[in-house]
C-alpha cells in the first residue's frame, strides 16, 4: 500500500496549510509534511492489541530526534508524558514503558549502534542498550532542582558522551556513561550540545540565555586531563564565542543549533537566526520578515544536505526559505496548538516532522 494511503489510515485526518477553516482545531501531537510544509497530515496513531488505535494527539512535544543510522526511526521527547518512538511513521507511535512518564529534556541515539540511547530526564540520565526495552540510570545529580538538559554522543568514538546541566556544568564520560568528569562550569545553564559533523572533536555548547562556547576535544583519553580544561577559555581547548555575538542582540532565549552538510552552523533564539561557516568565529545575520520585537520562534530546522533550505515555526506560523533566508514562504499551522519542534528527514528532506504543544492562555 502506498505510504500516503497508509498514513491516512493511521492518522484519520489531513490538513492543507492556508485553508484551515476550523477555528477550534485542538489536534496536537505530530504532523508530517511530504511537501516541505505546503500540506500536513496528523500522524498520531498508536497501535493496540485490541485493534482500537490509541493516539498521541494530546501530547505536548518537547523534541523530535532521528536515529543517525536509520531515518525511519524517530523519537518523540514529550513534555510530562515520557518518550515515544516510531520505526515507521506509517505504522504509528509506541510508548516507552520503562521510563517514568515525565518530561524528556533531551535524547541521543548512538550512530554506531541504534539500540544504544541516552535520555535526559529531571536530574538524571538514563541509558538503554536494547532499543528502549530496559533503561539504567547512569548519572544522577544530588540536587533535585538541577536538570540534565542536553546529551550528545561522539559519532567517531561512541564511548565519549557529553551532558549539560541547568546549573551550567558540561560533563563528559569516556567510557559510555559509566564514569563522569566535569570539564566546564558555565555561569548559565546548558541548553544544547552539538558536534561538528565533519570533526567530532569540535563541540559547540549553547546556554539557556543564548551564550555560545566551543570546545576542542583534541582526542583526550584521560579523565584527569579533562578536569584541567575547567574554566579555561584560552582559545585552545575552550573558546568563548560571545564577544563575536554581542553585536547581534540575541536576547536571552536560545531555541536551537543546527549544522548542515557543508559544515555551516545555524543558531536561533526566539528573535534571531545567525549563520557561521567557521565554527562560530564569525557570524552573519539571516534576514527575517518580521522585526525582532514581533519574531517569536519556537524551533528551527535546516535541510542537512542543503544549507539554503531553512525552516522555523512560531505559535501560529510555519516559515520556509529555499534561498538561505533571502526570501521566506509563510503558512498557517494546521492546528490551533503552537509549533514547538521541527525535524527534517536527512534522507528525504521533503519530509518534515512538526511537533506541537498546547498554547497556554492567560487566566483572568
Amino acid at each position: 500500500m502506498p505510504l500516503l494511503a497508509v498514513m491516512v489510515l493511521v492518522s484519520g485526518c489531513s490538513f492543507s496549510l492556508g485553508t484551515k477553516t476550523d477555528s477550534t482545531n485542538d489536534v496536537g501531537g505530530v504532523f508530517i509534511s511530504t511537501t516541505q510544509g505546503d500540506t500536513w497530515k496528523a500522524m498520531n496513531g498508536i497501535p493496540t492489541v485490541s485493534g482500537t488505535p490509541g493516539s498521541i494527539a494530546g501530547v505536548n512535544v518537547n523534541k523530535l530526534v532521528v536515529d543517525p543510522s536509520d531515518n525511519q526511526a524517530v523519537y518523540l521527547a514529550a513534555i510530562d508524558d515520557g518518550l515515544y518512538y516510531t520505526y515507521s511513521i506509517a505504522k504509528g507511535w509506541n510508548f516507552v514503558q520503562r521510563l517514568d512518564k515525565g518530561t524528556i529534556n533531551d535524547l541521543a541515539v548512538d550512530s554506531k549502534n541504534k539500540c544504544v540511547l541516552f535520555a535526559a530526564m529531571g536530574n538524571k540520565l538514563y541509558k538503554s542498550t536494547d532499543c528502549s526495552r530496559f533503561w539504567k540510570e547512569v548519572y544522577y545529580d544530588n540536587n533535585p532542582g538541577v536538570t540534565v538538559n542536553a546529551v550528545a554522543i561522539d559519532y567517531y568514538d561512541n564511548r565519549q558522551i557529553y551532558i549539560g546541566t541547568s546549573r551550567g556544568e558540561v560533563i563528559k564520560s569516556l567510557d559510555g556513561g559509566t564514569s563522569w568528569s566535569t570539564i566546564q562550569r558555565l555561569k548559565d545553564g546548558v541548553r544544547q550540545i552539538i558536534l561538528n559533523p565533519k570533526d567530532s572533536r569540535i563541540v559547540l555548547v549553547a546556554s539557556e540565555k543564548s551564550g555560545m562556547y566551543k570546545f576542542n576535544n583534541n582526542g583526550t583519553t584521560k579523565l584527569e586531563d579533562l578536569a584541567t580544561y575547567n574554566n579555561r577559555f584560552d582559545g585552545n581547548n575552550w573558546t568563548d564565542l560571545n564577544e563575536e555575538l554581542k553585536e547581534f542582540n540575541l536576547g536571552f532565549n536560545f531555541k536551537g543549533a543546527n549544522y548542515c552538510q557543508e559544515g555551516t552552523l545555524f543558531i536561533a533564539t526566539d528573535k534571531v537566526i545567525l549563520r557561521s561557516t567557521d565554527n562560530g568565529s564569525s557570524w552573519a545575520r539571516i534576514k527575517l520578515i518580521t522585526p525582532d520585537k514581533d519574531t517569536a520562534m519556537n524551533a528551527i530546522a535546516v535541510n542537512p544536505a542543503d544549507c539554503n533550505q531553512l525552516f522555523y515555526v512560531t505559535n501560529t506560523t510555519f516559515y520556509k526559505s529555499l534561498d538561505g533566508g533571502v526570501s521566506w514562504i509563510t503558512k498557517q499551522l494546521p492546528t490551533d496548538r503552537s509549533g514547538n519542534a521541527l525535524l527534517v528527514d536527512p534522507a528525504n528532506p521533503n519530509l518534515i516532522y512538526l511537533g506541537t504543544k498546547k498554547v497556554k492562555t492567560e487566566q483572568y
